[in-house]
């Protein structure tokens, strides 16, 4: 495999993929906010110009799926002990 996506000072010789620690909590947190997202956006689109829909509502999901959701999606590690080490 190319030498961009191996680790350098590694003993083991392991991708970068292999090394990846995304779990499937990850996944769900991540695609949660996604949905948050679209849904504050389609609730911003569909409400009427100055509705607590559009002024409230949506902006509060949005927030919850940019800054809440999608930061603990990247951020999150499970606390389970990794097999190789």
């Amino acid at each position: 495999m190319n030498k961009l996506f191996q680790h350098n000072n590694s003993k083991h010789k392991q991708t970068l993929y292999d090394s990846w620690s995304f779990s499937n909590t990850n996944y769900v947190l991540f695609f949660a906010g996604i949905a948050i997202i679209i849904v504050g956006y389609f609730l911003m689109s569909f409400g009427e110009v100055n509705s607590f829909q559009s002024l409230t509502l949506a902006p509060i999901l949005l927030f919850i799926g940019y800054i809440v959701l999608i930061p603990a999606a990247l951020i999150f590690k499970s606390k389970q002990k990794e097999l190789g080490s």
